[in-house]
């Protein structure tokens, strides 16, 4: 354990997410989501495993980790097969902790162009969420220099 850093965030994950650069794509994906074979061609390399709840993840993440400023697609949704407006509760959570975060409104992504994006990713991140559509994609921000 360390101070400081939520416990759920192992070793493993804080690797990835410190050697990520701005610009880096991470993805938080539900349990069906192949993970581990979209993993494989992403710059890490291999799928990385919280098993929690999305939210639980995303808050976590989110306590180390900045969301790009620069663009408008910086979070994302995969979004549900032939009602791309539909909001479903997992998402619901996800927004929230994003919201909480200072982070920006999640843009739709269709299923197939949210693979696309997830195998250019940096890493994934596969949950424990169990509920349908629980895949968001995230681009790495910039950590400013400290005032002097």
């Amino acid at each position: 354990m360390l101070i400081g850093i939520d416990p759920i965030l192992n070793a493993d994950v804080l690797h990835a997410l410190r050697a990520m650069g701005h610009g880096d794509d991470l993805i938080i994906a539900d349990t069906n989501f192949p993970s581990d074979s979209v993993a494989r061609q992403t710059a890490l390399g291999r799928v990385l495993r919280i098993d929690r709840p999305a939210a639980d993840v995303m808050r976590a993440v989110l306590s180390v980790y900045p969301i790009d400023t620069f663009v408008n697609d910086a979070a994302g949704r995969m979004e549900v097969v032939g009602e791309p407006a539909t909001i479903l509760p997992v998402m619901r959570e996800v927004q929230a902790e994003i919201d909480a975060a200072g982070g920006p409104k999640m843009i739709g992504i269709e299923r197939y162009a949210f693979y696309d994006r997830a195998k250019q990713a940096y890493a994934v991140i596969q949950t424990g969420e169990r509920r349908f559509y629980g895949c968001f994609a995230l681009r790495k921000g910039v950590v400013p220099p400290e005032e002097v």
